[in-house]
Parts: structure tokens; C-alpha cells; sequence
């Protein structure tokens, strides 16, 4: 929750592959209080089974960055076994996934609260700015 001294940050992720949450995939926080300030690593959190991270920590009071670090590549090499055991004669040779990870790094101001989806498929995402 943000307050008047800091921001706060929620995220989530949306498959577009399949149209579905991505879930379990272990989503990173850090913060920074300046561009030039080295990043303080504040903990994680995995997704749900609605793609939604709910329990990610609060930033620290200063924080004017923000960079949230998504580690797909377990998620679809994952999903990409699961394929491969139902149907083995379709197997592709090909990487699981593009980008192994998505970092996304944004500006916030206290007393603000930043929603930030991610829509992910094996060759591109996507982020935005939600509410």
C-alpha cells in the first residue's frame, strides 16, 4: 500500500499464448532512491493461479526506481514439457522461450500506486502502465 512518503508497486501476468495466467513464474523487486544509486534487492514472489503477485514487498521510503525482474524461462520450458508429454510427435527442437528473463524497470513518486502487467508469450511481451 503506498503512502504518502512512498509508492507502491503490484504486478501480474497474462500469457497470451494461451490466454491464461501465467503462474508460478518468481517475480523479483528492487528499488533504487536516484538513477545514479545502486539497486537494493527488496525480495520476491511467485504468481498465483490468476497470474497476480499479491504479496511483493513495500518499497522503501526515497524509492524513485523500480525494476521488477521475471524469470519466464522455468514457466515455458515448463509448459513446453507439458506439451511435448501430451503430444510427443510434436516436438520442437527450438528454445522454449526467447527472453529467459523480462526486466522492467519504471520511475515512481510517492503516494503512488503502480500496477504493471506483463503480457508474455515465448517470443515477445509487452508492459504497460495499468491501474
Amino acid at each position: 500500500m503506498s503512502t504518502s512518503t512512498t509508492a507502491s508497486v503490484s504486478t501480474h501476468i497474462l500469457d497470451t499464448s494461451a490466454g491464461r495466467p501465467a503462474e508460478g513464474v518468481a517475480v523479483r523487486l528492487a528499488a533504487r532512491p536516484g538513477r545514479d544509486a545502486d539497486w537494493q534487492a527488496l525480495g520476491g514472489s511467485a504468481t498465483d493461479a490468476d497470474g497476480r503477485c499479491k504479496d511483493l514487498p513495500a518499497l522503501p521510503e526515497g524509492t524513485t526506481h523500480v525494476r521488477l525482474d521475471f524469470a519466464v524461462e522455468p514457466y515455458f520450458e515448463k509448459k513446453q514439457a507439458d506439451a511435448q508429454q501430451d503430444a510427443p510427435a510434436n516436438r520442437d527442437s527450438g528454445p522454449a522461450v526467447f527472453f529467459p528473463e523480462v526486466a522492467i524497470t519504471f520511475a515512481v513518486e510517492p503516494g503512488e500506486h503502480y500496477h504493471v502487467p506483463l503480457l508474455l508469450n515465448p517470443f515477445g511481451y509487452s508492459v504497460y502502465r495499468g491501474s
